[in-house]
């Protein structure tokens, strides 16, 4: 069992919104992998934006209760994740897949809860696969 579950943009929408393809499969990682969840801001900054103004309630309650947890100092970590931005830059990474990648390398035996098919591609301490539950 992972000691440490990160959570991406796509998990978090799909959770809270019904009418999202995976909505089936985050409700069921959710019941496998309970919070706190971590995560950090940029995934926070996308996920209320793809969520809009209904998603926002139920996104806040999780905010509240502990559920989720921003977990991350970008401006600690910024000559990091520059780094990461400029290796993937053909694919492009985003700040908060970046992010992501950063965290599964600060945290013990990570678990990432995405639906962003690119973190089979990503690499965490420069060759190690991130340890990822992806939909199907």
């Amino acid at each position: 069992m992972a000691s440490s579950v990160l959570v991406d943009t796509g998990f978090l929408v799909a959770l809270l919104s019904r009418r999202d393809a995976n909505h089936r499969w985050a409700a069921d990682q959710a019941g496998q992998f309970p919070p706190p969840w971590l995560t950090c801001e940029a995934v926070v900054s996308e996920a209320l934006h793809l969520l809009g103004s209904r998603g926002r309630p139920p996104f806040a309650a999780l905010l509240r209760r502990g559920a989720l947890r921003i977990a991350f100092d970008l401006d600690a970590e910024l000559e990091s994740i520059l780094r990461l931005l400029q290796k993937y830059d053909e694919l492009p990474m985003s700040l908060a897949d970046a992010c992501l990648v950063r965290m599964s390398e600060q945290h013990p035996q990570p678990t990432l809860l995405a639906t962003d098919t690119d973190f089979r591609i990503y690499r965490r301490h420069g060759r190690q696969l991130i340890p990822c539950v992806l939909p199907g």
